[in-house]
This record gives C-alpha cells, sequence and structure tokens, in this order.
C-alpha cells in the first residue's frame, strides 16, 4: 500500500513537470531576419497535452535539420515532436513585416493560416501576409 502512494506521487510529480516543460516551450522561434524554411511541430508531453509552435532559421537548408535540432532539445525535457508541415518566411523587421508561403518536399504543406496566428503572439504589430503560391 505504501509503495502504491509512492508510485502515485511519483507519477504526480512526473506528469508536473512534463506539463511545466510544455509551457516553457515558445509558440515561436525564428530568424531574425531574411527568407528561410519554417516548420509547425506539434510539441506534446505525453500527458494527451499539446501545442504546435513555429520554428524557422536561415543557417539550416532543409525543412528536416530545423526538425532534427528541435527535436533533440524538446527531447531534453521528455517532450515528444512532430511535424505536420513547412513551408517558408519572409521576415523583413524594419518594414515589420512577414510573409508565409510555399511548402516542405519532406513534410508537406505546413496551414499557414494556423503558422499566422502563431506568429501573430509575437509579432502583434507586423503584417503577416499568407500564401499558397511559390516553394
Amino acid at each position: 500500500d505504501k509503495l502504491r502512494s509512492i508510485r502515485s506521487v511519483g507519477l504526480r510529480i512526473i506528469r508536473k513537470m512534463s506539463e511545466e516543460a510544455l509551457a516553457a516551450v515558445p509558440l515561436v522561434n525564428i530568424s531574425d531576419q531574411g527568407v528561410f524554411k519554417y516548420i509547425q511541430i506539434i510539441v506534446a508531453n505525453g500527458a494527451n497535452a499539446s501545442k504546435t509552435v513555429v520554428r524557422g532559421f536561415a543557417d539550416c537548408t532543409w525543412h528536416a535539420d530545423i526538425f532534427e535540432r528541435e527535436e533533440q532539445i524538446f527531447a531534453k525535457s521528455g517532450l515528444k515532436a512532430e511535424c505536420p508541415g513547412g513551408g517558408r518566411i519572409e521576415h523583413d523587421p524594419e518594414k515589420k513585416y512577414l510573409k508565409v508561403y510555399g511548402y516542405s518536399q519532406g513534410f508537406g504543406k505546413a496551414d499557414h493560416a494556423q503558422t499566422k496566428k502563431i506568429l501573430e503572439t509575437k509579432y502583434p504589430d507586423y503584417t503577416i501576409e499568407i500564401s499558397d503560391e511559390g516553394y
């Protein structure tokens, strides 16, 4: 009975840690400027909680490079990651402008409207356009 109680407390602690780890994941992490590939990542804590985040880096040649980098970071916190799609982002900080377009050959096209909503959480004063044109 005591062992069951200890196990229950342990599971609650692990669940709380995974909830905190998920809550700590920023919704947006993209390069400061330029045109670069981006992906959406669904980050999950294994306790039926998840959120979709946007990642895009000018130093990554492929969409898979972004996913591999971020997946390793999430795994250190015990989080799982999957990529529903990607595209490209044009980021012009002087004009406060973001354009979301294109697709990933490996992951498919992300839901650009959802990406726009996520980007608006970090860039509320930007003009953000989406387009299904271009690669």
